[in-house]
């Protein structure tokens, strides 16, 4: 689906990745929703746009499917009719065994990674089944098939909204509405600070754990691109697209190499 003159609805668009995604369609000649917990996120994102009356905010909590449910009219109102979908949002998990984490830390990454994507693809799907073309798109993320140890939480949620992605595909193939899968590896944001997450272990365990990362304004072109290129799975990152083969090839190798390169961070 071409971007240019579409409504497209970016959840997670005041911070990191999400906010560049909203930048981009911008940038392309799309009107944008950006939706997020934080207004003072969304306010940035706003000031870094400049002056646009193709721009609209919304601060809700995904995990709030009432909040949910009421949004789409809000960004009809303010935009017009919705053609996309782009569901950017995400937390992390504390850097802790699932031994030692607690069940409300549990909760609130299915609450927000899972729930929340679901929350929003069955608000919009109504609406976007009736445009003439419409696009859904997941952040996933390369824990979605990769273990990382200290994230074994984070990993299971992303790798729900990864075959819930893949079976939204499957039931809407016959339709107007294509979906994409985004699978990003290391990408230069602030997800720790953003999940309220303490940063992990040492600063010398985070040096030497520390991947060869995407920019968020890279990691939002190829995400853009890969959804008007109409493709199923959009690697973000050489990490991610080299570990997803490695990890179909060897998986057992695969787990132990992240274990090695990551265990530093448990402490």
């Amino acid at each position: 689906m071409k971007v240019a003159n579409k409504v497209i609805v970016v959840i997670g668009g005041g911070n990191g990745i999400g906010r560049q995604v909203v930048l981009e369609l911008l940038r392309l000649g799309a009107r944008v929703a950006a939706v997020d917990l934080r207004q003072e996120g969304l306010d940035e994102t706003v000031e870094l746009a400049g002056a646009s009356d193709r721009l609209a905010t919304f601060q809700l909590d995904i995990s709030d499917r009432h909040a949910v449910e009421a949004l789409p009219p809000q960004v009809v109102e303010a935009l017009g009719e919705v053609d996309g979908l782009i569901n950017v949002a995400g937390i992390i998990q504390p850097f802790v065994r699932l031994n030692d984490l607690d069940y409300d830390a549990i909760e609130r990454v299915i609450n927000v990674n899972l729930y929340g994507t679901l929350h929003t693809v069955k608000a919009f799907l109504p609406g976007l089944l009736e445009r003439p073309v419409a696009h859904v798109t997941n952040v996933a993320s390369m824990g979605a098939f990769l273990p990382v140890p200290g994230q074994t939480i984070y990993g299971a949620s992303k790798a729900a909204v990864k075959l819930m992605t893949e079976g939204l595909y499957a039931e809407l193939l016959e339709t107007n509405v294509g979906v994409t899968l985004i699978l990003p590896g290391a990408v230069s944001t602030d997800i720790t600070g953003n999940s309220g997450v303490a940063s992990p272990g040492s600063a010398e365990a985070r040096e030497n754990s520390k991947m060869r990362t995407t920019s968020p304004e890279d990691a939002a072109k190829i995400i853009v691109d890969g959804i008007e290129a109409d493709r199923f799975h959009v690697y973000v990152g050489r990490d991610s697209s080299m570990m997803s083969k490695f990890s179909r090839i060897a998986p057992r190798r695969a787990t132990h190499l992240i274990q090695s390169k990551m265990k530093s961070l448990l402490g």
